[in-house]
């Protein structure tokens, strides 16, 4: 009977922590509309957008702690959660890349290492495995972005804040592209892994 309710309890999709992610899944266009305003002759939304990003970095915690110790860990759950963390940070590197606060190089640096990604996700599938899970690294990187975004944000204007925020903002911003990049390094190890135990076993 345990086991059971275990099973349902899992399979859920209304749960707090799948509603979290859904939360910052929606978040992504109105963080994206707020910092082209500018660009589009709208007024500097900045705040907002800060406050957006907030939100993303809070929720990103407290859905995989919430998931955990209230036992709702779900399958919807371990899509959405890593689906909203790219997401994130790909309408933040569009939405900073085109305020030329981001150079364009890092842009790039970090795009590539998606796209490496992707292709480890589609030769997982042909040999018929689902997509990797998100591992300590590649949550430490995401969370490092995640704080050297919104800090470069602020680091666009004047004064010692600006100032201050663009040296920790640059900070994690590094740490945070190399421990994305080792991240996916470890996800190639291990894909390639995985396909020469296929091969062995043919």
């Amino acid at each position: 009977m345990e086991v059971q309710d275990t099973r349902v309890q899992t399979d859920r999709v209304l749960t707090i922590p799948n509603m979290l992610s859904m939360a910052r899944l929606v978040g992504v266009p109105l963080f994206l509309w707020l910092i082209l305003r500018p660009e589009f002759g709208g007024p500097k939304s900045d705040g907002w957008a800060l406050l957006v990003l907030a939100f993303s970095g809070v929720s990103d915690y407290l859905d995989g702690k919430l998931a955990r110790r209230w036992n709702q860990v779900s399958s919807l759950g371990r899509l959405l959660d890593p689906a909203a963390d790219r997401l994130y940070i790909l309408s933040t590197l569009v939405g900073l890349t085109w305020r030329e606060i981001l150079p364009l190089w890092l842009t790039a640096i970090l795009l590539a290492r998606e796209l490496v990604l992707l292709v480890m996700v589609g030769i997982l599938r042909r040999h018929g495995y689902p997509p990797p899970q998100v591992n300590f690294l590649g949550k430490a990187a995401t969370f490092n972005l995640m704080y050297a975004f919104p800090l470069l944000l602020l680091s666009d204007g004047t004064g010692w804040i600006s100032s201050l925020a663009a040296i920790f903002g640059w900070a994690f911003a590094g740490w945070g592209t190399t421990l994305y990049w080792w991240a996916g390094v470890l996800y190639v190890v291990q894909v390639r892994r995985l396909v020469r135990a296929d091969a062995v076993a043919d």
